[in-house]
């Protein structure tokens, strides 16, 4: 079963850093564009960041763009987000994407990971 596992969250005072990392479990997926999407309590999911197939392009929210780098191992199958200079409203459960930038559907079937809790104190 194709599954996207993700990894890195945690606990962090505002201004620190995190890692995410999402692993995929099929080499298919270096055929797909690959994301993170966010969802804060009360709020819709929102998209954060994303990452061509080919790893040349990468598209950010403007609320973390030159804050979050997008990146992608193909070899490892695994797509990373490095997360600096977090705030408070960076707070949500952070999920990974496989298939769409944005709100757009590139390639199908799209894939979601389980999600993984990123929490920011100020």
């Amino acid at each position: 079963q194709v599954q996207l596992v993700e990894s890195g969250g945690g606990s962090v005072q505002a201004g620190g850093s995190l890692r995410l990392s999402c692993a995929a479990s099929e080499r298919t997926f270096s055929q797909y564009p690959m994301g993170w999407f966010r969802q804060a309590p009360g709020k819709e999911r929102e998209f954060v960041a994303a990452i061509s197939w080919s790893g040349g392009a990468t598209f950010y929210a403007d609320s973390v763009n030159g804050r979050f780098t997008i990146s992608r191992d193909s070899a490892k199958n695994t797509v990373y987000l490095q997360m600096n200079s977090l705030k408070p409203e960076d707070t949500a459960v952070y999920y990974c994407n496989a298939g769409r930038i944005r709100s757009t559907v590139l390639r199908r079937p799209e894939y979601w990971g389980q999600g993984t809790q990123v929490t920011v104190s100020s």
